[in-house]
């Protein structure tokens, strides 16, 4: 029978691994924090233009944009300036400049000012948003309200790759686009006493996968339209990490200036997940 000097002992491990569980979340959550209020990041974008085959002019930008052949051509006049890596793209005051083709999901960043100008592709058509660090929207950031870190919602999973990638064709944040990834499996699951699973993206760093998901406090305490969680690379036998309380919004949860995608139909969780960042404050006050 265990001894009250055992039972004390074992309730102040407890206590002190669940001290440093939350302690690296806060560190990790900070760190979220600060590349989101990156002067240039998401928050300063202040317009979201569509190019199309007809030269147009737009607001926050210079030059006159238009899209032929798979690519955007830009014409410069006297006294506009843009830059691309340090280098002035219009030196004699009049310059024509043609870029691409451009990747899907891909983009480059010029620079007017302080502004940067990105130009990339989005369901299949090019897009340029100026991002300027005075934006209202990044000024006024104060931070995103997020669930307790808690370890019930740090699992452990198995992924199951499929016997050959999915291509798997998702809705965007933005109507009439539509996103395409490769999917190469699923991971599955255990979150209370439910068997679950995930349809899993290629993630950023090498062999690691992305999930994106809702669950049943979607559109009550976290954003309706989805969540994302990063998950590092599978160990040899399939293993992984699910930390949901990793689990963060996508710009699409702060502007309407954003293409994000949605999950697939089948990465809706019949559970909720109380863990992770919740609705942002500007939304909740909309």
């Amino acid at each position: 029978m265990p001894t009250s000097t055992h039972t004390e002992n074992s309730s102040r491990r407890a206590e002190s691994q669940q001290d440093a569980f939350a302690t690296a979340w806060a560190e990790w959550h900070d760190a979220h924090e600060r590349r989101r209020a990156d002067p240039h990041g998401f928050l300063a974008v202040t317009h979201l233009h569509w190019l199309g085959a007809e030269p147009a002019r737009l607001d926050g930008v210079p030059g006159t944009w238009r899209v032929e052949d798979d690519a955007v051509r830009l014409v410069l006049g006297p006294g506009e300036s843009l830059q691309r890596d340090g280098r002035e793209l219009n030196p004699d005051g009049g310059a024509t400049v043609e870029f691409g083709p451009i990747a899907e999901r891909d983009g480059i960043n010029l620079t007017a000012g302080d502004t940067v100008v990105e130009l990339a592709k989005r369901g299949g058509e090019y897009i340029v948003r100026p991002r300027h660090p005075e934006n209202p929207l990044l000024r006024e950031y104060r931070g995103t309200p997020a669930y307790a870190p808690d370890p019930a919602f740090a699992v452990e999973g198995t992924f199951v790759p499929f016997a050959e990638p999915r291509a798997t064709t998702v809705g965007a944040a933005v109507e009439g686009i539509q996103h395409v990834y490769e999917a190469p499996g699923e991971v599955r699951f255990r979150l209370g006493n439910r068997e679950l699973a995930l349809t899993a993206f290629n993630g950023h760093a090498p062999g690691s996968l992305s999930v994106l998901f809702t669950d049943q406090t979607s559109g009550k305490t976290t954003y309706a339209a989805n969540r994302s969680l990063t998950i590092a690379a599978p160990a040899p036998d399939g293993t992984v990490s699910l930390d949901f309380n990793r689990a963060v919004n996508l710009p699409c949860a702060y502007t309407d200036l954003a293409t994000c995608p949605l999950p697939p139909a089948e990465n809706r969780l019949p559970v909720p997940v109380e863990a992770g960042e919740k609705t942002p404050t500007e939304r909740q006050d909309a």
